[in-house]
């Protein structure tokens, strides 16, 4: 694709970055093929190419945002599908960013669109904050009817039947290898599953320890950036990573980490990012250290090498998080360490396509989102699976939100065939306990 940056443009780094991507693109329109909201919405401009398009134009000429690009760029799930597609290897994901930075900068939403994202930005990347949220959330959904807005009908519905208790293996301490010392990582515990669901950082830990490594959370580290860093909002984003980057610096300085692992997919994107996010920054060579170890916690379980389990009589359908399939090139990892489990497999049809969660999309975009889920949750049931498994928080409560099949964190299978207790949400009647290291 040919641009027309001046060069007085060009010394902006954001600018010379989305002047590269747009430079791969060559229009050719396989991204429109794997896009949900193209194939949810027929318009060209709910499409990759069609975004690019605007995003060009807006950038180019340096114009103030109007209503119909924003509306477009908000439709964009980030899901990420279209960087699998594209032969060119057009990185959308910084393209779509850096416009969403624009137009934070430069366009003024309406009051109601400004208020819910300031709430969202306020609210989700804090777990205590998140939590009395979502008791208000349950408290008011009997006054659902009353809510004018789609949004906040969709925040209600967002809270859980049960709100779990507070882990307190979430706080900052060590947890020691169970047996031989193999590996000492960093657990990144994250912000709203802290408070969505505590079993899986549980599990995690459990099984990490059980495979003979030294588990660290962290003094300082919490929320990874990517909710306000997908709302454009750059400064909140930014200052949460720098918070996990001298996190994991001190501990990396001091007694060393062999990798800083990530349970919900959607941080690791993002963390595995912060080296290019900081490119410019006196934290560059922090960030990038940080960058260099991050993995997705089924990433670090194939190198540990799981013991071979037994059947344990439960048929899986694995849905694949669009922000680990697409966003991390992770796609065989989950399902061979589950098979390896013990555990029979299925994969849904259209595997590669969102479920519509992609973080505050489905409270933003609930119409979509929720055409998105039914399209997902038809394609797993029809597995007729037992349980159905993901690697990410978000996926977890949309898709949980629609089905009787219980859904789980992948860890929480691997924990429970290797010597962990069985998840809560396979058990019948399911009760409220003290989160305990088992």
């Amino acid at each position: 694709m040919q641009t027309t940056f001046t060069e007085k443009q060009l010394q902006d780094p954001a600018i010379q970055r989305s002047n590269e991507i747009l430079r791969n693109c060559v229009h050719c329109g396989f991204c429109t093929a794997t896009c949900p909201t193209y194939q949810v919405l027929g318009d060209e401009l709910d499409s990759p190419r069609g975004r690019i398009y605007l995003i060009k134009d807006m950038l180019e000429n340096e114009r103030v945002p109007d209503e119909k690009t924003v509306k477009h760029i908000d439709r964009c799930l980030s899901c990420l599908a279209c960087m699998t597609t594209c032969p060119s290897g057009v990185h959308y994901m910084h393209l779509v960013d850096h416009a969403r930075e624009y137009i934070e900068e430069n366009y003024k939403r309406p009051f109601s669109d400004r208020a819910l994202r300031w709430v969202l930005a306020q609210i989700l990347p804090y777990p205590m904050r998140f939590r009395w949220a979502l008791i208000g959330a349950k408290l008011g959904r009997p006054f659902r009817f009353l809510m004018p807005d789609a949004r906040l009908r969709a925040m209600l519905d967002m809270a859980p039947k049960h709100i779990p208790p507070v882990s307190r293996n979430d706080d900052p301490q060590r947890f020691p290898a169970k047996g031989p010392q193999r590996k000492r990582v960093a657990l990144l515990t994250g912000c709203a599953q802290k408070a969505l669901n505590t079993d899986i950082n549980d599990a995690t830990i459990r099984l990490l320890t059980r495979m003979g490594c030294e588990v660290v959370v962290a003094e300082g580290a919490g929320c990874c950036g990517a909710l306000t860093h997908h709302m454009g909002k750059t400064r909140e984003s930014y200052e949460a990573a720098k918070a996990n980057i001298r996190a994991w610096n001190a501990e990396m300085n001091g007694d060393g980490l062999d990798a800083i692992v990530i349970n919900t997919s959607g941080c690791g994107t993002t963390v595995k990012d912060y080296g290019h996010l900081f490119r410019n920054d006196p934290m560059a060579e922090d960030a990038a250290r940080v960058s260099s170890i991050a993995m997705d916690i089924s990433e670090l379980l194939i190198q540990l090498e799981l013991p071979q389990g037994e059947n344990k009589g439960l048929t899986v359908a694995y849905h694949a998080a669009c922000s680990l399939q697409h966003g991390q090139k992770i796609k065989t990892h989950p399902k061979n360490l589950l098979k390896q489990a013990g555990f029979p497999v299925l994969e849904p049809a259209d595997s590669h396509l969102c479920c519509g969660s992609a973080g505050t999309y489905n409270l933003m975009q609930p119409e979509i989102s929720g055409k998105l889920k039914h399209r997902k949750i038809k394609t797993l049931e029809a597995k007729k699976p037992d349980v159905i498994a993901a690697g990410n928080i978000g996926c977890m409560m949309q898709i949980g939100s629609g089905t009787d099949t219980p859904v789980l964190h992948t860890v929480e299978l691997l924990d429970w065939a290797t010597g962990g207790p069985v998840p809560r949400a396979l058990r019948e009647p399911a009760k409220p306990e003290v989160p305990v290291l088992r």
